[in-house]
C-alpha cells in the first residue's frame, strides 16, 4: 500500500481544510507574533511592497534577511495547507503527466497524488492558487492545496518530464527558423565538391581563379567600407532619443530613471557558467552592486547538469537571497541557448537579461533598463547594452581587441539601428520583455551564435531593437589561440544564422525590407566573404613595396590602379572610425595601437578557416571561451586623462552616445603629445608578451 505522510492523511479528512480558498491570517501577522519580524521591519516593508510587482515574503528575504524555511512554515499556518517533501514523497507520474508539462509550468501547480477521494496539488505560489482552482478541479475533480518550495518543483519536473523537457529546450523553435535541420552530409560533400572544384581551377587556369577569388574580395571590402561610412555618418547625428535618455532636454535636465507606468518589475537575470569556478565568487560581487531592488531582481546561475566543478563551487558559497541556480538536465547538445531556454521556463520576472560569467555591469543598469523599457513602445522587444573590457591594458592582444569592441559598439550598431537595420544582438547584455521573448520561440538552442539569430528573427516579426547608454565591462580575450576559437565560433554561427534565415530569401526580403536585406547580407555574407579571402587583399602590399602582383598582367594598370584606391579607402574608413570610437570612450591613449589592427584582423581568416572546418564535422559544437584570467576587482584605479567636453567624465557617462572612461587594469594617465611617442620597441616588446607567441 503507498505511504502517505501522516499531516496530508489528516488534511485530506478535513473539508475546511481541503477547500480552503482564502487565508485566515495575514503572513505578516503570523510572523509578528511568532518574533520572527517586528513591526516596525513589517510596515517598512509593506511600504515598500506598494511600488513593487513583487510578494511579501521575498521583500521579507531580500531586505531584513529573513530565511525561505521561516516564510514556508508561515505560508504553511496561513494557507492551512501542508508542506510537501518531494525527494522522499515523489508526484504521481500519471496524475502529472494528465496535466501535462505546459500546464505545470503555466501554473506553478503540480499535481501530487489522489488521497481520500480528492487530488493533492503542491504549488509554489499559494496566493495564485484560486486563479488555477476552476482548472484543475474541471480535470481532478475536488483539490487541495500542499506547499513545496521552487527548488523542490524544478526537480520534480525533472524527474517526471524528462523527455518533454528535453524537447522543450531543444525543439520550441519552428524547425523554419532554427538551424537544427542543418544539412550537415549535403553541406559537407557541396564543401569538398566545391573546394575541389577551386582547385582543380587554381592548377589549370591559376590567373582566372585568382581573379575571381580577388573580385569576391573587394566585392566584400566595398560593401563593408560602404556600410562603416554610413554607420559612422548616422551614429554622429544627434539622437533626439539619446539625448532625452541622457537627461538633455531643452536646456534642463530630466530624471535619468523615470519611474515605470506600473510599479517596477521584476527583472530576471540568466548568467550562463560552464566550468567557472574561477570566476563565479567574482561575479557575485558585481552582481550585487547592482542598484534595483532587491526584492526585484532573480538572478539565475544557470548550470549544467554534469558541471559538478561549478556546482560544487556554488554549493560551498553563501547565495544571496536574490540569486538561485538553476540546474539544467542533459540533451542531444550543450549550448548556451539550450541552458538559457530551459532556464526560462524558471524565470520570475516579465523583463529577462543576459549576462556572460565575467560581466561586471554597471550599477544603475537594471534601472535603466526598467525606465526604458516603460517610456518605449510595446514593439521594443529588446535592448542592447555596450560591452567594452576591464583588462584593456593587459597585453597587444587585448587592447586590439578593445578597439574593434569601440568601433562595434560606439559606431557601428548605432549607426545601423538608425538606418532602420536589423541588429545582429550581442551575447550579453541584452534585456528582453519576456512575452515578446516567447512569442518567438526563444532561442535556438542549435545556433553558436543564438543572440545574431534572434536579433534577425526579431526584425523580421517586426519588433525593434534598441541600444542603451550604459556598458558592461567583461574580460578580453588576451592570448591568440583562445581569441581565435571564440572569433571561430562567431564566424560559424553567422554562417549557419546566414544560411537558415537564407533558406527562403524572397520571404527574408518581405520580412526585412530592401534595406534590411541589404544590411543582412552586408553583415553577414560580406563579413564571412572578407575573412575567408583577406589573404588575396594582403598581397597588394606587394604593390606597396614596389614588387610585381601576380594580377598586374590580368587586370592591368587601372584595375591596379582601382584595387590600390579601394584600399586606402577602406583604411581611411577604418582608422576614422577607430579613432572617433576611442575619443567617444575616453580611450585615445589607445591611437597609436589603431596602425596595428591589421595584423590584428589576420587572425579572422584562421578562426574563418577553423569555423568552415567546423561546419562539415560539428557545426553545433560550443568552444567554450575560458575566462578567470584577469581579476578586475584587484585591478588598481586609473588616473585617467581628463575627457573633452561633452565626452565621458570618470564614473558615468554624460551626452548622447557617450561611453564610459577606460578603467582597464594598469592604466595610467598620458599627456596628449606622450600619445605620439610610441616607438617600435615598445610595440615588438608588447607583442612579445606571454599568450601572444602564436601572433
Amino acid at each position: 500500500m503507498e505511504r502517505i505522510p501522516l499531516s496530508i492523511a489528516a488534511a485530506a479528512r478535513a473539508p475546511a481544510i481541503a477547500r480552503a480558498s482564502a487565508p485566515r491570517r495575514r503572513l505578516g501577522e503570523i510572523l509578528t507574533d511568532e518574533g520572527l519580524v517586528t513591526r516596525r521591519q513589517l510596515d517598512a516593508c509593506l511600504k515598500r511592497q506598494r511600488g513593487m510587482q513583487a510578494r511579501l515574503g521575498d521583500v521579507l528575504r531580500s531586505d531584513i534577511g529573513l530565511s525561505e524555511q521561516a516564510i514556508l512554515a508561515a505560508l504553511e499556518r496561513q494557507w492551512a495547507a501542508r508542506r510537501l517533501d518531494l525527494g522522499t514523497d515523489p508526484p504521481d507520474g500519471m496524475l502529472a503527466h494528465e496535466a501535462g508539462l505546459d500546464q505545470c509550468l503555466r501554473t506553478r501547480c503540480l499535481p501530487w497524488r489522489r488521497i481520500g477521494g480528492a487530488t493533492v496539488v503542491a504549488t509554489v505560489y499559494p496566493d495564485r492558487f484560486h486563479v488555477h482552482r476552476a482548472q484543475l478541479e474541471a480535470r481532478f475533480g475536488t483539490v487541495m492545496m500542499a506547499l513545496i518550495t521552487e527548488t523542490q518543483f524544478e526537480e520534480a519536473l525533472i524527474h517526471t518530464f524528462p523527455a518533454e523537457i528535453r524537447a522543450r529546450s531543444e525543439l520550441h523553435l519552428d524547425p523554419a527558423d532554427s538551424c537544427r535541420s542543418w544539412p550537415g552530409a549535403r553541406f559537407r560533400d557541396a564543401a569538398l565538391a566545391g573546394l575541389g572544384l577551386l582547385g582543380c581551377a587554381a592548377v589549370l587556369h591559376p590567373a582566372a581563379t585568382l581573379t575571381l577569388v580577388l573580385a569576391l574580395a573587394l566585392i566584400s571590402l566595398a560593401a563593408l567600407t560602404l556600410l562603416k561610412a554610413m554607420s559612422c555618418y548616422t551614429a554622429l547625428i544627434p539622437d533626439r532619443a539619446a539625448e532625452k535618455e541622457a537627461g538633455v532636454r531643452a536646456g534642463r535636465v530630466v530624471p535619468l530613471h523615470a519611474p515605470p507606468r506600473d510599479a517596477r518589475p521584476v527583472v530576471s537575470l540568466l548568467v550562463p557558467l560552464y566550468r567557472e569556478e574561477r570566476i563565479a565568487s567574482h561575479l557575485l560581487r558585481r552582481l550585487a552592486r547592482l542598484k534595483y531592488p532587491r526584492a526585484l531582481l532573480d538572478i539565475c546561475l544557470v548550470v549544467e547538469s554534469d558541471d559538478g566543478v561549478t556546482r560544487a563551487c556554488l554549493a560551498a558559497t553563501a547565495l544571496p537571497s536574490t540569486t538561485r541556480v538553476i540546474v539544467v538536465p542533459g540533451g542531444s547538445v550543450r549550448t548556451k541557448p539550450r541552458a538559457m531556454n530551459y532556464a526560462l521556463d524558471h524565470c520570475r520576472g516579465s523583463i529577462v537579461g543576459v549576462y556572460d560569467a565575467e560581466d561586471e555591469p554597471e550599477p544603475d543598469q537594471i534601472a535603466r533598463v526598467v525606465a526604458r523599457f516603460a517610456a518605449s513602445p510595446e514593439d521594443v522587444a529588446c535592448l542592447q547594452g555596450r560591452l567594452s573590457f576591464y583588462n584593456a591594458r593587459q597585453n597587444w592582444m587585448s587592447r586590439c581587441f578593445t578597439i574593434d569592441y569601440a568601433i562595434w559598439f560606439g559606431m557601428i550598431l548605432p549607426g545601423v539601428a538608425r538606418m532602420d537595420m536589423p541588429i545582429p544582438l550581442g551575447g550579453t547584455t541584452l534585456f528582453f520583455r519576456r512575452e515578446l521573448l516567447e512569442a518567438l520561440g526563444r532561442w535556438d538552442a542549435f545556433n553558436v551564435t543564438e543572440d545574431a539569430d534572434l536579433g534577425i528573427r526579431l526584425a523580421r516579426r517586426g519588433y525593434r531593437t534598441e541600444l542603451i547608454d550604459t556598458t558592461t565591462l567583461e574580460e578580453a580575450t588576451c592570448r591568440v589561440w583562445p581569441w581565435v576559437r571564440q572569433r571561430s565560433r562567431w564566424l560559424k554561427g553567422y554562417a549557419m544564422t546566414y544560411v537558415t534565415h537564407m533558406r527562403a530569401p524572397r520571404r527574408l526580403w518581405r520580412d526585412l525590407g530592401p534595406r534590411g536585406f541589404a544590411g543582412f547580407q552586408v553583415m553577414f555574407l560580406a563579413t564571412l566573404l572578407q575573412a575567408l579571402t583577406a589573404p588575396v587583399l594582403w598581397s597588394w602590399w606587394l604593390v606597396a613595396f614596389g614588387l610585381p602582383h601576380p594580377l598586374a598582367g590580368v587586370i592591368g594598370w587601372a584595375g591596379i590602379v582601382a584595387v590600390t584606391g579601394l584600399l586606402v579607402l577602406s583604411e581611411a574608413v577604418n582608422l576614422t572610425l577607430a579613432a572617433l570610437a576611442l575619443r567617444r570612450t575616453g580611450r585615445r591613449w589607445m591611437l597609436p595601437w589603431v596602425l596595428t589592427l591589421n595584423f590584428y584582423y589576420m587572425l579572422s581568416t584562421i578562426a574563418a578557416l577553423k569555423a568552415l572546418a567546423e561546419m562539415l564535422h560539428r557545426p553545433f559544437f560550443w568552444d567554450k571561451t575560458d575566462h578567470g584570467m584577469t581579476d578586475p576587482d584587484g585591478a588598481p584605479p586609473e588616473l585617467a586623462e581628463q575627457p573633452e567636453i561633452g565626452m565621458a567624465a570618470p564614473g558615468r557617462a554624460v551626452g548622447p552616445g557617450a561611453l564610459p572612461v577606460d578603467r582597464s587594469a594598469g592604466a595610467t594617465a598620458r599627456s596628449p603629445r606622450s600619445l605620439c611617442r610610441v616607438h617600435l620597441s615598445e610595440i615588438l616588446r608588447i607583442v612579445a608578451q606571454p599568450g601572444n607567441e602564436g601572433l
